[in-house]
């Protein structure tokens, strides 16, 4: 696989991470075991029918766990930094070709910040429709996450470059709209 592509496929990886943790790790375990998507070496273990069925099990008790009132909220305490990480194994994982000390380094500041910064993003709407809903508009809030998890996953496999794009314009509409929102207050 070409670098860049390698590269942005790894970002777009990452950034499924900030919306869902274990969503975007299932993805990579079920499209390397079925032979889809080739590892890196060092991370060829997702690609294990262990891993896969314990992956399965992770991402269906995450995608409950978002559904219950209030656990939701407290969830995204222990999420936030366990996306970093997922987002720093997903985008180690796929990306190929590159000096291990650059890949890693790679992996760490930008599929572990874009992970990071998805999930800002995501703990943010749930805390507003938290206090605006009571917490009632939560499980909407929910269904989307798991939604764009779901739809960036799958498209970080089949267009890298499509994916990545999709991540950039998601997190400058969101710049855009709290610079404005700042300036108005």
């Amino acid at each position: 696989m070409d670098l860049a592509l390698s590269i942005a496929l790894g970002l777009g990886l990452a950034a499924a991470c900030g919306f869902r943790v274990f969503v975007p790790l299932l993805v990579i375990s079920a499209a390397s075991y079925s032979g889809h998507l080739s590892l890196a070496p060092s991370l060829d273990w997702l690609a294990s029918t262990p891993a896969l069925v314990t992956l399965i099990a992770a991402t269906v008790l995450e995608i409950a766990a978002y559904y219950i009132p209030w656990v939701d909220s407290l969830l995204d305490t222990v999420a936030s930094p366990a996306a970093v990480i997922a987002g720093v194994v997903a985008s180690a994982s796929v990306i190929t070709g590159m000096d291990p000390y650059m890949k890693w380094t790679l992996a760490v500041i930008a599929g572990g910040g874009l992970a990071g910064a998805v999930q800002l993003v995501t703990t943010g709407t749930r805390g507003a429709s938290l206090v605006t809903t009571a917490g009632f508009g939560n499980p909407v809030v929910s269904t989307v996450e798991t939604g764009g998890s779901i739809v960036l996953s799958v498209l970080a496999i089949i267009a890298p470059l499509l994916a990545v794009g999709l991540v950039v314009l998601f997190l400058a509409l969101v710049s855009s709209k709290l610079i404005r929102r700042r300036q108005t207050a």
